[in-house]
């Protein structure tokens, strides 16, 4: 398992793709904590013994940063004045890449913000070979200077999905840091002038492709192909619901051949035929925000996002009377409903984290009021009760969304054990899009890939 994480880690640190060959790899650090299943304190999981530090927290940088800069240092601070448990924050874009070489020596970092669906799979990476601990018991905690345990703030339907309980044995490994509801971004001040309907179908999505063609304008462009995992994820819960998505996500046998598969398959193909063709040479995590500024300046209608993008592109210039609108997926029928897949941001401990006690604190404090506000400051929206009230601006609009009939979508796909040459979900699933608006594959060429792959993943499965 040791000798998986370390070629992939050294991989990573060479830029190159997380599914290299296998390497040793020494003993992760040794830890004067209890194991990563038990109590993290001596007594009751609410009133645990006030551990040492100081932890080191690793965090990914985002729009959040750009919008806030400091958001995390903040946090850390007030952590730290209210237990006394110093902090060493490591923020980084390429975060991977950064803590990658101190893991290979067994250094890892105590707390992690890093959520699933990155390119190099990391946290995927950690959720395969079980190097993440059990978080089960900081639901009962009591958050650092309040009354209040982190269950009772915490949106229930955030916690218990395999988003967080990755094995399905009732263990909460990944905890819900930020929530973002996501769809598709357009200018409404382009629609407004247009006099053009935002598209409830798919039928009235192509109607308005040709529409906006006609005015040299695409339908649709995207960041990054690893931006389709939400949009994949609200396409298969809009056109199949939730048992169809249950078993799409899981590889179940044959899911890709039912109707509702080849539709899913079907609408991608056909939105890749309307998508901007300067997207795929700027699809990557250099690049990127040129295809968002592709909706920015009218030459796309809609963008696949979350609600980080308003604060990433603050600075950006855009179209005269330009102004965010975003929508959930079209449904797939009339009278049918759309779907907005509610993305979420995980923070979780390694298991070889040498400070588990202290980063257990920590993971509870991120759900203080505290730190709820700070976040705020740059637009992180914390999946707790009430949260909604307190936004202002562009989000209440965003985080509405479920409030208009779109189904709200929460999961990811299922892991499976690493095999050789058997390639991410990104890989499998989403990243072929790119070859498929170049025109360098064909639809069937796709699913012919994704089938083979789901029967290797589907027999892989962690939890079987």
């Amino acid at each position: 398992m040791m000798k998986k994480l370390l070629s992939l880690l050294l991989a990573s640190a060479m830029s190159l793709s997380l599914l290299a060959g296998c390497g040793g790899a020494p003993a992760p650090a040794q830890s004067n904590n209890p194991p990563a299943d038990a109590s993290s304190s001596q007594g009751d999981a609410s009133t645990p013994q006030t551990p040492a530090g100081p932890i080191k927290l690793a965090a990914l940088s985002s729009g959040y940063e750009t919008t806030y800069p400091g958001m995390w240092k903040e946090v850390c601070d007030a952590f730290t004045a209210e237990t006394g448990i110093e902090v060493e924050l490591t923020l980084e874009k390429n975060l991977e890449d950064v803590i990658g070489p101190s893991m290979q020596g067994g250094d890892y970092p105590d707390v992690v913000l890093l959520a699933t669906g990155r390119e190099k799979g990391l946290t995927e990476q950690f959720i395969k070979d079980r190097l993440i601990a059990d978080i089960s018991d900081v639901l009962s905690m009591t958050i650092p200077g309040e009354s209040a345990t982190v269950s009772s703030k915490v949106m229930p339907s955030m916690v218990g999905t395999n988003a967080t309980n990755p094995y399905g044995d009732g263990k909460t490994y990944l905890a819900p840091m930020f929530y973002s509801p996501c769809g598709l971004f357009y200018n409404a001040g382009l629609f407004a002038e247009k006099g053009w309907t935002v598209p409830t179908t798919w039928d009235e999505m192509w109607e308005l492709g040709d529409k906006a063609k006609a005015e040299d304008i695409w339908l649709f462009t995207y960041p990054t192909t690893g931006y389709f995992d939400a949009f994949l994820y609200a396409l298969m819960y809009s056109v199949g619901g939730p048992d169809f998505f249950n078993k799409a996500t899981s590889y179940a046998e044959g899911i890709w051949d039912t109707p509702e598969g080849q539709q899913c398959f079907d609408i991608i193909a056909k939105l890749a035929e309307y998508t901007n063709p300067v997207t795929p040479a700027q699809a990557n995590e250099t690049d990127f925000s040129q295809n968002q500024q592709l909706i920015l300046e009218n030459k796309a209608l809609f963008c696949p996002n979350g609600t980080w993008l308003p604060g990433e592109m603050a600075e950006a210039p855009r179209a005269d009377g330009f102004e965010w609108g975003m929508c959930a997926l079209p449904a797939a029928k009339a009278g049918g409903a759309g779907a907005s897949y509610s993305f979420l941001e995980q923070i979780w401990i390694p298991s070889g984290a040498a400070n588990v006690d202290a980063a257990k604190q920590f993971v509870a404090f991120v759900y203080s009021d505290k730190a709820v506000d700070i976040f705020l400051k740059g637009g992180a929206v914390q999946p707790v009760n009430g949260i909604v009230s307190k936004l202002e601006g562009d989000n209440v609009m965003f985080y509405s969304i479920y409030d208009t009939g779109a189904s709200a979508v929460v999961g990811i796909f299922s892991a499976y054990e690493s095999v050789a040459g058997l390639g991410t979900v990104r890989e499998v699933f989403l990243d072929p899009v790119n070859a498929l608006v170049s025109g360098q594959i064909t639809k069937d060429q796709w699913v012919s890939d994704i089938k083979a792959a789901s029967d290797q993943m589907r027999a892989n499965l962690v939890v079987k």
